[in-house]
């Protein structure tokens, strides 16, 4: 199963489970979405639960609030996270709060998902990730697959939460295949992380996309690694990163995002404070320049980390005990 399909089975399964599900966005009815996520479902449910909204985000997010105090559990589609700048009152300052505000009398179940992330030539305005808008504000929940099976299963998770969740699809993923049985059943809870790959030298933890990068850099590398995919962001599983950690004495994060933004801080900082002790080198940090995307083919390759370079960064560390300098600051 490709991973927009199974983007697509989670909308289908959750709708037909639950007539109080409806889809909200910019073409995603009789067009099925700008990545097919959403194609065939207005035939099979109707205009009244897949609608096709006006190009304004702020509207049909402020519409998706409102209907979600009100009994409904909105699935709103964002083309791209970018364009979700325009409606963060609603989602921060409305959505997030809402339960807060009315001391436990109203609530927000509604998703916005999103496509996000590098890699396809869609230059700054089109590539970011953009999870910090989220992650720092409470009362939002904030997850990332990193393929078809975890799609599933954290957007079926997302659609039964009572509070407003966003899920963020790195669209560079919508066309990778992964096997998975599409069990309408399967749910991947919120704020787990899965251990990908079991190692003894060095603790991994990535997300998204990168998960690709760090298991394929995990088999060229010297040390025996162990890739943790972090799947939430917030709240992130702080005791299986810490755990792992602690048992490999070393910590790397694998961040597609600027260094100044990444979630990667926060994770060095808990695990710092969990597991100093056991540690046998300082954590490090991989990440994007803090620089904006380049549009040039080449230049987002070099932009994005890749095995090798990732594999390196590792070896370096484990070798050395010291966290090796970034690519940029070498070439600088």
């Amino acid at each position: 199963m490709r991973m927009r399909q199974a983007v697509l089975k989670a909308l289908d399964d959750a709708m037909a489970a639950d007539g109080n599900v409806v889809l909200m966005g910019e073409d995603i009815g009789e067009a099925g979405g700008a990545f097919k996520c959403t194609e065939g479902l207005i035939g099979k449910f109707g205009r009244d639960r897949v609608i096709d909204t006006p190009i304004s985000e702020m509207g049909f997010m402020g519409a998706a609030v409102g209907a979600a105090i009100c009994g409904l559990k909105p699935v709103v589609e964002m083309m791209f996270i970018e364009f979700a700048g325009v409606a963060l009152d609603q989602l921060t300052t409305e959505a997030a709060t809402m339960r807060y505000l009315s001391r436990g009398r109203l609530t927000v179940p509604m998703v916005m998902r999103a496509s996000a992330g590098a890699g396809q030539g869609f230059a700054c305005q089109h590539s970011q990730m953009l999870d910090h808008w989220f992650r720092g504000t409470p009362g939002l929940k904030v997850c990332v697959p990193s393929g078809a099976r975890t799609a599933y299963g954290l957007l079926r998770s997302a659609i039964d939460d009572p509070d407003p969740v966003i899920v963020l699809e790195p669209r560079i993923l919508y066309g990778e295949r992964e096997e998975f049985d599409g069990d309408p059943a399967y749910r991947i809870a919120l704020g787990s992380a899965e251990v990908a790959r079991m190692g003894r030298d060095v603790t991994l933890v990535t997300a998204g996309a990168m998960l690709r990068v760090a298991l394929a850099a995990a088999e060229q590398t010297n040390a025996d690694v162990e890739v943790i995919d972090l799947l939430s962001l917030a709240p992130w599983d702080r005791k299986t990163v810490a755990a792992s950690a602690a048992r490999t004495g070393r910590l790397i994060t694998l961040e597609e995002a600027p260094a100044g933004t990444g979630w990667g801080g926060e994770v060095v900082a808990a695990v710092t404070s969990d597991a100093f002790g056991s540690l046998k080198a300082a954590p490090h940090r991989i990440t994007l320049p803090d620089a904006p995307i380049p549009y040039s083919g080449a230049l987002e390759k070099r932009y994005l980390p890749d095995p090798e370079y990732v594999a390196a960064q590792i070896d370096a560390l484990v070798s050395s005990g010291r966290a090796p300098a970034a690519w940029w600051k070498e070439a600088s």
